[in-house]
């Protein structure tokens, strides 16, 4: 698959979701991104706003294999991993795959379930693989997790350990409908539906083995060592602002840098441009900073801060970034 072709069914994937999907292209174009470096996404926003649909229709359309996940808070680790059990006619112990033996995986209101139940899937949200009873099963490509929560509602739910807010390569919040028209469309397509959940109807725009080459291509965009320099001095800055009491770790720096380059692929190019690294910073960086006690009861929020290191980081010169 060459970059053209890439470019191409990429729009195309965008497409097919946003003719079910009602919402910013911009959100489908990032989320997609990030999906192409096998990265996490964190949707972190009110209810009813298509989260969960988001990441249905997505899944479809890339033709990869599925799994949802009620994230309760009687729900168990061996719940989303699967355990092995003792089979009689066989005499021997035999492993039943959870849910977490897929594609993608749709971890739905993540924050309902403890802190143990989150943890299972740790391992596999960043070294793509499960360890069950002292055997480690690797995870078919592509493997990424799909989460949403409700930030708002805090009775029976668990906040998130920064440990694990810090492997989603990506946090996003849909919004409101941008306008009337918009919400309107919302109720059109309803009608046209005649069913509350149309993802049964959905037919994938690509393979799950296209998906898969053009994860490989995105492995081969240009990246200038001014980009580089770029990137490090952004997360390094994170580190050193004043209203900041733990800054983004280097994996910070490794999520800007892939999805900036799928960024790049997605838009027909085969190199990196400063632009890419900034399109994103605000949902890469954002959670993976830790305010200052103080700052956070004033109400301060961690993307003031990226605000500020965006505009303190001197950026690359245009020509002095490709190949």
């Amino acid at each position: 698959m060459d970059l053209r072709t890439f470019s191409r069914k990429s729009w195309d994937i965008i497409d097919s979701v946003c003719s079910v999907y009602v919402g910013s292209t911009d959100i489908v174009e990032k989320m997609l991104a990030a999906c192409l470096t096998n990265g996490n996404v964190l949707f972190e926003d009110y209810p009813g706003l298509g989260k969960t649909l988001l990441a249905k229709v997505f899944a479809r359309v890339i033709g990869s294999y599925y799994s949802r996940i009620q994230f309760t808070p009687d729900l168990l680790p061996a719940d989303i991993t699967g355990t092995k059990v003792w089979r009689q006619s066989t005499g021997e112990f035999v492993l039943v795959r959870g849910p977490i033996f897929t594609n993608v995986l749709l971890a739905d209101e993540i924050n309902r379930s403890p802190p143990k139940t989150q943890a299972a899937l740790l391992e596999a949200m960043e070294e793509k693989q499960v360890t069950i009873e002292g055997e480690t099963y690797p995870l078919d490509p592509p493997f990424y997790v799909i989460a949403t929560q409700n930030p708002i509602e805090q009775e029976g739910t668990y906040p998130l350990p920064e440990a694990q807010m810090d492997r989603f390569l990506i946090r996003m919040s849909p919004g409101y409908p941008e306008s009337v028209e918009s919400e309107m469309e919302i109720l059109r397509r309803r009608i046209d539906w005649k069913v509350d959940d149309p993802t049964s109807h959905i037919q994938p725009v690509v393979s799950l083995q296209e998906f898969r080459n053009m994860q490989e291509i995105v492995e081969h965009i240009f990246v200038d060592e001014s980009i580089l320099r770029y990137i490090t001095e952004i997360v390094r800055a994170t580190r050193e602002h004043e209203l900041v009491e733990i800054g983004s770790s280097p994996r910070g720096g490794l999520a800007l840098l892939k999805i900036s380059r799928a960024l790049a692929a997605i838009d027909g190019r085969d190199f990196v441009i400063p632009d890419d690294v900034k399109r994103v910073a605000f949902e890469t960086l954002s959670h993976r900073i830790i305010l200052n006690v103080e700052y956070l009861i004033e109400g301060v929020k961690p993307e003031s801060v990226i605000e500020d290191v965006l505009k303190s980081v001197e950026v690359p010169k245009k020509e002095e970034v490709r190949p």
